[in-house]
């Protein structure tokens, strides 16, 4: 059994503008690493059962830094990435205002953008990169189970948490703050959603 912990990355200057990043690779912002390094700091007591600590992220910018303040804060070597685990492609609505996407496409769910990402397409994705990253730990802490951290990003969480609840969460209107944490067991291929922090969005 495998404990997981899935973080949001910390704050962009296009998070701060309210504007679509999909698999834009936009860095961090300062706000952004205080985050990362909070979040490191709040991770630190959860992880304190002696498993080996693994950190690894989406191979985007954002993600990666993220991951790295957070491997050096809680003690673990430097984080592997995954090209499965970054974003959405938001197609045509990457760098638009969150308001404009709205009017232009209409709901966030249901909304269908130009060459957008299918949501069955990222939550495929987002367990198979998942499945990656834990065998790929796994490996690397046997015969003990690992304690693991992945960074990665809000449209990709939320389709985790769906899966790993059967569509019963995040509930309707929530999101998923940069810097926020999430927590899974793993066990064998079963993901089984321990707690999750969504705030009224």
């Amino acid at each position: 059994m495998t404990t997981l912990t899935l973080v949001r990355h910390g704050e962009t200057d296009w998070n701060a503008r309210r504007l679509i990043q999909g698999s834009t690779d936009i860095p961090l912002n300062d706000t952004g690493r205080r985050q990362a390094a909070e979040a490191a700091e709040a991770l630190r007591p959860r992880l304190t059962d002696g498993s080996p600590l693994v950190v690894a992220a989406s191979d985007l910018s954002r993600a990666h830094e993220t991951a790295r303040i957070i491997a050096a804060t809680i003690g673990a070597a430097e984080p592997q990435t995954y090209p499965q685990l970054r974003e959405r492609g938001y197609g045509d609505a990457e760098g638009v205002a969150v308001g404009d996407f709205t009017a232009g496409w209409g709901d966030w769910s249901t909304a269908q953008v130009p060459r957008a990402e299918s949501w069955e397409d990222v939550r495929v994705r987002a367990v198979e990169g998942l499945q990656l990253a834990i065998r790929d730990a796994r490996r690397a802490t046997a015969p003990v189970a690992p304690s693991l951290v992945i960074v990665s990003h809000g449209a990709l969480i939320r389709e985790l948490i769906r899966h790993a609840t059967g569509g019963a969460f995040p509930a309707e209107g929530e999101r998923l703050a940069n810097g926020s944490a999430h927590t899974f067991l793993v066990e064998r291929d079963r993901l089984q959603l321990i707690d999750y922090a969504g705030i009224a969005g």
